[in-house]
């Protein structure tokens, strides 16, 4: 275990619920309720949030030899819901962008069920059995009410004073941009002494979790016969992960406060804006070239 220091007890904690209040300054009541307009497409982003993305990270994990710690800071980010830029880039790419509202909203209030069981088995699977398992329940509870409670705020806010979260909104986008750089900086900065290996080791990892995580996020709807925007949606919501809470997660006293496994979500941090950038650009290119083709069949 690391001694605690004011940085990941303070700034932490700060960062993280700024860029929670601005997830709420965009979020109602009827992005929870919307859920009863996609039942499908809320169970398939689900079903691969939780069971697929998890068991395929295992095998990645195992795949490219990660170290045990390295391993569990993956399943970390596999475990964390999806990030708030997922509704921008799937904005960019043309996705069902209210979908990917209501997935957000649903995965970060899931999450406080999903995530201490999922890092939990991970800590037993690559740390050993009779491992100390520091990620408890009833602290995942209390860090996620700390959490919850910014989106609650700005949830009210955008209710009873719409115009000054609109107002608020764009200044907060800014700040929590700002924040999430800050968080990985702060995350790779920590494990400095490491991070050419750290980085040289996770990398390839991230990258196919990443990959695989928009294959599986899109892929998946398309099998079952779903619309492309909403494929494209959950495509988005599964594979921008929340890094900044797995960050957190990992660095804080109160929970795993280990260097090492915030790591993958910091590279990948970095990583999933530009393949989710790429996956947008591919996905855009093909719907035109399908209009194209079916204009040309009339």
């Amino acid at each position: 275990m690391q001694p605690a220091d004011p940085v990941t007890t303070v700034f932490m904690p700060i960062a993280l619920g700024v860029i929670m209040f601005g997830l709420g300054l965009s979020l109602r009541v009827a992005d929870f309720t919307r859920v009863l307009k996609y039942p499908k497409a809320v169970v398939v982003a689900l079903a691969c949030q939780v069971i697929l993305l998890p068991l395929a990270c295992v095998a990645i994990a195992h795949l490219f030899g990660l170290a045990p710690a390295l391993a569990v800071g993956l399943m970390l980010l596999a475990a964390s819901p999806g990030g708030t830029s997922a509704n921008l880039y799937s904005h960019l790419a043309h996705g069902d962008v209210a979908l990917n509202i209501t997935l957000t909203a649903v995965n970060s209030v899931l999450a406080i069920l999903t995530l201490p069981i999922i890092v939990n088995l991970s800590l037993q699977h690559f740390m050993g059995e009779g491992q100390t398992l520091p990620l408890q329940f009833s602290k995942v509870v209390q860090v996620f009410t700390i959490v919850l409670a910014p989106v609650v705020l700005g949830m009210a806010l955008n209710a009873h004073l719409p115009k000054l979260a609109a107002l608020l909104s764009k200044p907060v986008k800014l700040l929590s941009v700002l924040f999430l750089l800050t968080v990985i900086g702060l995350a790779l900065f920590k494990s400095r002494g490491d991070i050419g290996g750290f980085v040289a080791a996770v990398g390839p990892a991230c990258l196919a979790f990443n990959l695989l995580s928009l294959a599986v996020g899109y892929g998946v709807p398309r099998l079952l016969k779903m619309e492309e925007r909403q494929a494209i949606a959950i495509g988005m919501e599964i594979g921008i992960h929340n890094g900044t809470l797995a960050i957190a997660i990992a660095l804080s006293p109160l929970m795993l406060n280990n260097q090492e496994m915030a790591v993958p979500a910091a590279v990948y941090g970095v990583m999933m804006f530009f393949t989710a950038a790429a996956f947008g650009y591919w996905v855009n290119r093909k719907s035109r070239a399908a209009g194209s083709a079916a204009d040309t069949a009339l």
